[in-house]
């Protein structure tokens, strides 16, 4: 029996949301890899990958097949009891990291919700109620709940929400001596991001991780990865951690673990762990059979030596054209980033216009997204067609063209 469906338009958004978010003029409809439909019919090449969440680009099979297979067994348990694809998701991505445990969550403010809580009740249990303090970079960006959006380094997002979490400092990212100045006896973690992505598509530098790493060590205090945008191949290795060789204590996953549906995690050693013990976190929905059924797939699609070669492929692609159209154009200063998460730096008369270059290239039909008002960054699926990169790219550079030429 199907149930018929409400015609809605772009103009409900306007009387039935929350205004918190502007959206697009259209709404798409259906995908299928690298191209999505709109409710015209209108066809768009997808750059933005759901802010590098699509990681497979729409309907992928595989991803299809795994949640259609979980969606006819069982769909929720809770944590009263376990379920068989948390297990096999869970020993895959030990299988394919440093961490010996897994906590399953919704989101990546959830996932890095639970790293923030477990650093604090380590250094707890071992040394008691001071060292608590919280060590992030400017720039940075963690999640929005009132913990996360006080780590991230970003006060827009955190002012004017009641008084501020205590214990948290931001120094400057990519500037060891400001971090070794911050640290003491009293931090209890260090938390980065490998590449900052709301801040601007920034990578860290090798020896500033190493530099944090030795920090650390030397104050007890725990190094936690923000990995949140930056892995399940992002970066052309599986976590950016694998490629700079810098292995914090705790990493947070989402986005990209479940290709598109809502999951996240928070990897870990056994010694760390035991910190949490029954009843000092939790989730209703994490672990969810469906989610990582799908984050399955994902893992076993994406952690495959072609896979990632691919997407180092690609990045070079996507960085020749783009900085021929900077060139050409005088619109970038510098293409940034790792593997396919990518942003590319406007030029001084096209300061704080990232939303302008957004909207021309959706009236050539191509989603990208931007990294605040300076930075047009691009998270496209990891296996889009090389036509679609082309084509993609030939509708970029006519918005770049319209644009500059205005």
């Amino acid at each position: 029996m199907s149930v018929e469906q409400t015609p809605v338009q772009r103009a409900d958004f306007d009387q039935v949301m929350v205004p918190n978010y502007a959206p697009a003029a259209f709404i798409p409809v259906r995908g299928e890899g690298s191209r999505v439909w709109d409710q015209s019919g209108r066809e768009l090449i997808d750059f933005a990958g759901g802010i590098a969440v699509n990681v497979l680009g729409h309907a992928h099979p595989a991803l299809v097949s795994a949640l259609t297979a979980q969606a006819n067994k069982l769909w929720h348990v809770s944590n009263v009891f376990t379920n068989e694809p948390a297990l096999r998701l869970a020993h895959k991505l030990i299988d394919a990291t440093f961490a010996e445990r897994v906590f399953f969550c919704n989101s990546g403010a959830e996932a890095n919700e639970a790293a923030f809580k477990l650093a604090r009740r380590v250094a707890f249990d071992r040394f008691g109620s001071e060292k608590y303090e919280i060590i992030a970079a400017l720039n940075s960006f963690h999640g929005r709940t009132l913990f996360t959006v006080n780590v991230g380094g970003q006060s827009k997002y955190s002012d004017g929400f009641g008084p501020k979490i205590t214990g948290i400092t931001h120094v400057p990212f990519n500037d060891l001596a400001a971090l070794k100045a911050a640290v003491s006896d009293k931090t209890c973690a260090v938390v980065l991001e490998p590449i900052q992505g709301e801040g601007g598509v920034m990578p860290a530098e090798l020896a500033y991780l190493q530099g944090a790493r030795a920090l650390c060590d030397a104050n007890n205090a725990l190094l936690v990865f923000d990995e949140v945008q930056t892995g399940m191949g992002r970066t052309g290795n599986l976590f950016a951690y694998q490629h700079y060789g810098v292995v914090p204590d705790i990493l947070t996953s989402a986005k990209s673990l479940g290709g598109g549906f809502p999951i996240a995690a928070m990897l870990t050693t056994d010694a760390l762990a035991k910190h949490l013990v029954v009843g000092t976190h939790g989730t209703t929905y994490g672990g969810n059979p469906m989610a990582c059924a799908v984050g399955e797939a994902v893992i076993d699609v994406i952690n495959t030596p072609q896979v990632l070669a691919g997407v180092h492929a690609r990045h070079d692609l996507f960085k020749a054209r783009l900085e021929q159209i900077g060139k050409q154009y005088g619109i970038f200063t510098e293409i940034r980033g790792m593997g396919l998460l990518l942003g590319c730096v406007l030029s001084d008369a096209f300061k704080g216009k990232a939303k302008d270059v957004f909207n021309a290239a959706e009236k050539e039909n191509l989603m990208i997204l931007q990294a605040g008002p300076d930075v047009v960054r691009f998270a496209p699926s990891l296996v889009v067609d090389e036509a679609d990169i082309t084509e993609g790219l030939d509708r970029f550079e006519r918005a770049v063209k319209a644009l500059t030429q205005a």
